[in-house]
């Protein structure tokens, strides 16, 4: 993204950093995190998220929902979330659907394409979504009117990131119940050791969002 010259502002709601207005930027990207999309009441400032990433894709301006962020475009578009049977985990492929193939965001993506992860929730397509990507047990990625687009896997991580999620105690209790603590370490171990796979299909997938989010793609 620094290569095609996107200057990123970060904001970190869970810190209490206020929502800034959207209309101000020129693109949306809303990350993950270790809360469930319905848990305002654990986290008020959800509510408000939710009511950006609303206005933002009904007004057409590009966004990109990432892990917990896909599935904050989907409740903000009415659409249920829901706990999953057993929590998907692990370095594992996502298959393009037919839309997916032939769908810009990607464009030069292998197909099947690796993948992290780190979920226990899923959801349902808001109305009108298209599917992109799916795994075995969920859909993975969906476009939601001209411009908004969410992916439930990740492919940014680098080794050091994994050695940070491994010290949040949320995500270490998450493991645990999920895995076990043999799994769970094991788990870690493998993403530390394997984390730059992804990272391919990252600099492609990413790449292609902000030529979306620019309107040369």
């Amino acid at each position: 993204m620094s290569e095609q010259g996107v200057e990123p502002v970060a904001v970190e709601l869970d810190e209490n950093e206020p929502l800034p207005d959207w209309r101000e930027f020129d693109a949306v990207l809303a990350m993950g995190g270790p809360m469930g999309a319905d848990d305002d009441a654990d986290h008020p400032w959800m509510s408000a998220e939710k009511e950006l990433v609303r206005d933002v894709v009904e007004d057409g301006r590009p966004f990109l929902g990432v892990c917990l962020g896909v599935q904050l475009l989907a409740s903000a578009l009415g659409a249920r979330v829901r706990t999953m049977e057993s929590p998907e985990l692990g370095l594992l492929p996502v298959e393009l659907t037919a839309e997916g193939r032939e769908h810009p965001l990607f464009e030069g993506v292998e197909d099947p394409f690796p993948s992290l992860q780190w979920h226990g929730d899923t959801f349902d397509l808001p109305d009108g979504a298209v599917p992109l990507a799916r795994s075995p047990v969920a859909t993975q990625a969906f476009q939601a009117g001209e411009r908004g687009f969410g992916i439930q896997f990740h492919l940014e991580v680098t080794p050091e990131m994994a050695r940070e999620w491994a010290e949040v105690p949320e995500y270490r209790a998450y493991l645990a119940e999920a895995l076990d603590e043999e799994r769970a370490d094991a788990f870690l171990a493998e993403l530390q050791t394997r984390a730059e796979e992804l990272h391919p299909t990252a600099r492609r997938l990413f790449g292609n969002w902000v030529k979306l989010a620019g309107g040369t793609a």
